[in-house]
């Protein structure tokens, strides 16, 4: 008897520790799907752009570029591109791989007599204009990633270099009499390799488009952590993250960035300090953790923010004198109202009320009656003294959306005055979503095709860091050579932090309207923790049809609304099993 229990016990431990090792490998496994996620795509060039005169030393072959490679030397390849310099001139080009990504570089070379490196200058842009600029001129710059730069390559062999944002390179040879063959010249993209499980079409490609781009560029975002830009600042700001995590849910539904890149803003900003120095970012990062757990539900993440939630509520509160906001570290909403003093003032106000209205949802949520009561508190000294929005759109978005101020009054003394004028590519998010509040969704539609709509006019394939629609008056687009007499789009425009071509053109906090059609012309709004509940209320307004697919925790939701004759809306749901649907 004792043998026999001792063997069953043997057995049991042999199931456990295999259980163990079998859960060790999944972890490892996970790991390392997590780490294999970035991908390293080759792209061949789609044209050459420009290149240099005779007069500036010789190009052969430079067709030869635009074949698809395959990343080798060899000792077989004769019709190569050659680039020959002589003792007063030096042959350059530029080529243009159609679509901005993010990475760098991949130069495969032949041979030549004398066997030694070739010296180039490579310039990475993310315009025409850009990528043939000097450095400081019109604001070019190599902060944050070398996009201007020397280096050699090597005789019969390959080169990979570079790291930033772009869409079109120009390479200079740099030595005198000298002899440069080029077998390949290819883009190497480094992006997360994921699915797109949301979607979005309806009855004008225009918006299509548009919903499309800005899943592109969060999508291009979404490296390492989730940063702003792809060329600068490459960095996590968190007021950014709030329309880029919209977009995310939207999307691509859960993803490990998110949480990581909050959880990072956390750990390297100690209370009392505020988040990227901006007490309004601190502010995003609550409601961030929000609308993360209304569409994810994932409790024990939310209990991991406790601490750290229970302390910014409380500091935000001890920022309130007489019901007013006195709010310290940079008081900043976005750059084109940064001047704006009053109107800024009120936005702070109104994001006062928005954060610690959510913060008091998620301390209920966490059990944390004493904080919830001490958000109670304060909102109601807070709602009674309502600033004046100084005609700010940014300002009056706000507002509407914390019930500071009425919607519709919002939308009507401020909002829809001037169509985009004043529309900003961060806060133009927020104008939308509140006249969707006010239910003016066809002024917000067409501000849509008209302020996003004008930079795809002008060649972009991302959305913008900022945008002005008087810039567009006589102005070249990005993807050609600014002719005499025209302005450039990218160079002779941008203020404070972004001038010229300092100005990032793959801005995560511009992809608004993505997520903003998803929610109002699809209807789809999380209504429960985790999208255990969704309510679909479609906004057609003037299209004739809009489909598209919603990712939850449960699988994916699909909706399709279609105007019938008589002028209503027929609406088909396909739901996966756990979400209830409220129409």
């Amino acid at each position: 008897m004792e043998n026999k229990m001792i063997k069953i016990l043997g057995i049991i431990l042999m199931l456990i520790t295999g259980n163990l090792y079998a859960q060790q490998i999944a972890d490892k496994d996970k790991k390392s799907v997590q780490k294999e996620e970035f991908v390293r795509k080759y792209l061949s060039p789609v044209r050459i752009v420009w290149q240099s005169n005779s007069s500036e030393g010789s190009i052969k072959n430079i067709g030869q570029l635009l074949k698809e490679g395959n990343g080798q030397a060899d000792l077989s390849s004769t019709a190569l591109c050659v680039l020959e310099s002589n003792a007063t001139g030096k042959p350059s080009f530029l080529v243009d791989f159609g679509k901005e990504i993010h990475g760098g570089l991949q130069l495969v070379t032949g041979r030549w007599e004398n066997k030694r490196p070739v010296k180039i200058r490579i310039r990475f842009g993310e315009s025409v204009s850009e990528a043939m600029s000097e450095i400081g001129e019109k604001g070019a710059t190599n902060d944050h990633a070398m996009r201007d730069f020397v280096t050699e390559l090597p005789w019969l062999g390959k080169l990979e270099t570079g790291n930033t944002g772009f869409r079109f390179v120009r390479i200079d040879l740099i030595d005198e009499n000298a002899k440069l063959h080029l077998k390949e010249v290819r883009a190497i993209s480094v992006y997360r390799d994921i699915p797109y499980l949301g979607s979005f079409k309806s009855s004008d490609e225009r918006l299509n488009k548009i919903w499309e781009t800005g899943a592109y560029t969060v999508h291009l975002n979404m490296q390492e952590y989730l940063w702003d830009g792809i060329k600068r600042d490459r960095l996590v700001w968190v007021g950014d993250m709030h329309p880029e995590v919209a977009t995310i849910n939207s999307v691509f539904g859960y993803h490990e960035v998110v949480p990581k890149s909050l959880d990072l803003s956390k750990d390297i900003t100690p209370l009392p300090g505020w988040m990227n120095t901006i007490s309004t970012y601190s502010m995003w990062w609550i409601i961030l953790q929000h609308d993360w757990y209304m569409h994810h539900g994932n409790l024990d993440y939310l209990k991991q923010q406790q601490p750290y939630l229970q302390g910014l509520l409380r500091q935000i509160v001890s920022k309130i004198e007489n019901n007013k906001e006195k709010l310290d570290g940079v008081r900043f909403l976005d750059w084109p109202s940064s001047e704006d003093k009053q109107g800024i003032h009120a936005g702070l106000q109104a994001m006062m009320v928005w954060s610690l209205s959510v913060g008091k949802e998620l301390s209920i949520i966490l059990e944390d009656g004493e904080t919830a009561s001490l958000c109670e508190t304060a909102l109601s000294g807070l709602k009674k003294y309502v600033p004046k929005h100084n005609n700010s759109k940014q300002a009056a978005a706000l507002m509407a959306l914390s019930g500071l101020m009425p919607a519709k009054q919002a939308d009507k003394e401020v909002l829809s005055v001037g169509g985009t004028k004043n529309f900003s590519t961060f806060y133009g998010y927020y104008m939308l979503q509140a006249q969707a509040k006010a239910g003016n969704y066809q002024e917000a539609l067409n501000n849509i095709r008209e302020f996003w709509g004008a930079m795809l006019d002008l060649g972009a394939t991302t959305f913008w860091e900022d945008f002005n629609m008087e810039w567009k008056e006589n102005a070249s687009r990005i993807d050609e050579l600014v002719s005499a007499g025209k302005k450039d789009i990218h160079g002779d425009y941008g203020a404070y932090c972004y001038v010229g071509h300092r100005h990032s053109l793959c801005h995560g906090w511009a992809s608004g309207p993505t997520a903003w059609l998803t929610e109002h012309v699809l209807g789809i709004k999380v209504t429960a923790p985790g999208c255990k509940e969704i309510t679909i209320k479609p906004n057609l307004a003037d299209l004739d049809y809009a489909e598209g697919t919603f990712p939850t925790p449960f699988g994916i939701l699909q909706v399709k609304h279609t105007r019938k004759a008589n002028g209503s809306v027929h609406t088909e749901i396909k739901a996966p099993k756990g979400v209830k649907i409220i129409k």
